[in-house]
């Protein structure tokens, strides 16, 4: 039982009720409030980066290619070339694809776009065309007339609907001297993947793209999708030694690494600015202690010539203080959880009502705010934001535990 003293005294001192003592349960309030403000913030911010990982990987990495092969003379035949790469283990599926570069235009107004012309039964196998349109909108742009698919934020600056015919313009080769290839297409769908693919994106069937091209019968490459996104590099510098000269690949770390690692990068140092946050909550226990423990000298005293040791003396005081960082990191971490599960809500309401856009394609590459809760965040945040308030108790409790009842008691 006189084990259990010193516990059952620093969740008293804790919660103290008393008239006396609600300064302590004030400056205890204070600091489990400074925690949940950290440990909730530094949560939320984490999932949302997080969010970003995950779309970067999932969306935006589901539109454009993982890796892909070209020849500089384009690809004719490529049918063999997509059974010789999709019998590597490290290869999920391959699509034969053609890319250009060119300007949309309706009426007076053009925008530039990547025309991308693809054979839809091939492509569902190497991105996520068909969680951003229905499939037999997709199957439709290789049936009749030409067709074509464009993006949402495209389509809404051309003032473009499903049902116009929009002018595709491509620059002539020989660094533009040639003339300008022209065709025309219906639209039949806007994509919609709330990233910045939605403002340059038009997509068409490999038929009506081939005349566009300065290769009119021979596809630009082929697609990859890869069991691991990592091996990108090794994958197709591999194959590119067994094709052989004139051939040469290209992956996502290249065109899109630098936002990858921007984003790990600000992970980091956000995470870190935000463990400041935290740091100085646990801080705020020291103070919350030091006063308690000035607070309590009489106390103390009185405890000590009762015979408690100098260690029960400690303990009550790291009791207080473990108090207090176990029910802020909870209580923080809850909030946390709940902020990231409704911060996507929170921005589009605070949006409609203001009437203002946080997101842009043309600057930012989502427009909306994402998130993701993953266990190993909240393992660490709340291990680390624990730790610090215990470390917190150490040095007042020892104060505590230094004061002399003879020096206490003299002028109660």
């Amino acid at each position: 039982m006189l084990n259990l003293l010193p516990i059952v005294i620093g969740l008293r001192y804790t919660g103290a009720k008393r008239k006396k003592s609600q300064l302590i349960s004030f400056l205890s309030g204070i600091s489990i409030a400074g925690l949940v403000v950290g440990v909730g913030l530094l949560i939320t911010v984490l999932s949302v980066m997080n969010g970003f990982d995950r779309e970067l990987r999932e969306n935006i990495l589901g539109l454009v290619p993982q890796a892909v092969i070209n020849h500089q003379e384009g690809i004719a035949e490529w049918q063999p070339l997509v059974d010789e790469l999709t019998a590597d283990k490290d290869i999920l599926a391959a699509a034969p694809y053609v890319q250009t570069y060119g300007l949309v235009a309706l009426g007076k107004q053009a925008e530039p776009v990547v025309l991308y012309g693809v054979e839809p039964e091939y492509e569902v196998r190497v991105s996520r065309i068909t969680d951003f349109i229905a499939a037999d909108v997709l199957a439709s742009i290789e049936q009749g007339e030409p067709s074509i698919l464009l993006g949402k934020d495209l389509a809404a600056t051309l003032n473009v609907s499903v049902g116009n015919k929009v002018m595709m313009v491509v620059p002539g080769a020989d660094g533009g001297r040639a003339a300008p290839k022209t065709g025309y297409f219906k639209v039949v769908g806007l994509v919609d993947s709330k990233t910045e693919l939605d403002a340059t994106l038009a997509i068409t069937s490999l038929t009506h793209s081939l005349p566009l091209t300065s290769h009119p019968n021979a596809v630009t490459g082929v697609r990859l999708k890869l069991n691991n996104l990592f091996d990108a590099p090794y994958v197709v510098y591999r194959h590119l030694l067994e094709l052989g000269p004139g051939y040469s690949g290209n992956n996502w770390t290249r065109t899109h690494g630098n936002l990858y690692h921007a984003i790990k990068m600000s992970k980091s140092l956000v995470g870190l600015l935000m463990s400041l946050v935290v740091a100085i909550a646990a801080f705020n226990v020291v103070s919350t202690l030091v006063l308690v423990v000035v607070d309590k000298q009489g106390d103390i005293a009185i405890l000590r010539t009762l015979g408690i040791s100098t260690k029960q003396i400690m303990a009550i005081f790291i009791t207080q203080g473990t108090a207090i960082g176990l029910i802020g990191t909870s209580l923080g971490l809850a909030v946390g959880c709940v902020l990231s599960l409704l911060v996507q809500n929170l921005v589009r309401i605070i949006e409609a009502v203001f009437g203002v856009q946080f997101l842009k394609s043309d600057v930012y590459p989502l427009t909306y705010l994402p998130s993701e809760i993953l266990l190993q965040d909240i393992l660490a945040v709340g291990i680390t934001a624990f730790v610090m308030c215990f470390l917190a108790t150490l040095y007042p409790a020892w104060k505590a535990s230094r004061v002399q009842p003879a020096d206490a008691l003299r002028y109660e």
